[in-house]
């Protein structure tokens, strides 16, 4: 466990050193905040007295934390070392280590993801907080949604980033990522909520969204923390993906395993 954690802390002190792409994704995750806020701004403008999905404060609130938080649930985050590594046949390597492949890939891949969000979110958010309306991002109800938001955007990074291995373990079978990471990562954008929020899908696509794991990653710890999603529905989505996220280590542990054993190394 302590090699593994160290593998951890060795890539957060290494990504925490790029300052400067910390800062051109802060710029970037505020360009597109508001360019998404002004776009669903003038439908809300053209349309007054339509019910629409959500209120606006919400839908300000979850625009604002799908930036502040992009990328802790983006659903493809590429490791190019590993990638190389398929590639051009390093990976035996891995497979004379004492360490599991599959761990010591997942806590560098979690690294990662955690020092992207530590650089970036917290200005985001202090200054959608200091916004007026209707740009204005909103503190949580209650302490209750709050808490329960904390939680599933902690179960969110470590399904997404399962989910995110297991794609490049399937490279080791396809010895290409542009196709499945493509597929995959059209799929999830979708369905978690990036291109448009969930409570605008038609009802067909809802029911789509529900038995995919796709939705706890980013649209349901953004909704529960504006109240959107009650503190009742919360609780009883939160276990959910905790299943979602058991069973989609153990899948990406086991998938390793059979890969390893059937790998063809090339290259080296």
């Amino acid at each position: 466990m302590k090699a593994y954690l160290n593998y951890f802390k060795l890539r957060l002190i290494t990504n925490l050193q790029y300052r400067s792409a910390a800062l051109a994704g802060i710029s970037t995750q505020l360009f597109f905040g508001f360019l998404y806020i002004m776009l669903y701004l003038a439908i809300y403008e053209s349309n007054k007295g339509v019910n629409a999905p959500m209120d606006w404060n919400s839908l300000v609130t979850y625009m604002w934390l799908q930036q502040a938080f992009f990328a802790i649930t983006y659903p493809f985050l590429k490791d190019n070392e590993l990638l190389n590594m398929i590639k051009n046949g390093n990976l035996a390597y891995e497979l004379v280590r004492p360490q599991s492949f599959y761990f010591k890939f997942y806590m560098k891949m979690l690294a990662e993801r955690i020092t992207a969000t530590f650089l970036r979110s917290m200005p985001i958010i202090i200054i959608g907080l200091l916004l007026p309306y209707p740009y204005k991002l909103c503190l949580p109800p209650t302490l209750g949604n709050f808490l329960l938001f904390v939680g599933a955007l902690i179960v969110a990074c470590l399904l997404v980033t399962a989910l995110s291995l297991i794609v490049h373990i399937i490279t080791m079978f396809t010895m290409d990522v542009r196709g499945i990471s493509s597929a995959y990562s059209m799929i999830a954008e979708v369905f978690m909520g990036i291109v448009i929020p969930i409570p605008f899908f038609p009802l067909w696509m809802k029911k789509v969204a529900d038995v995919l794991p796709f939705r706890y990653i980013g649209d349901f710890p953004y909704r529960v923390y504006s109240g959107s999603i009650s503190i009742l529905e919360g609780k009883t989505l939160i276990i959910s993906s905790l299943i979602w996220m058991m069973i989609s280590i153990i899948c990406g542990y086991l998938l390793s395993k059979y890969a390893l054993k059937k790998a063809v190394i090339q290259g080296g």
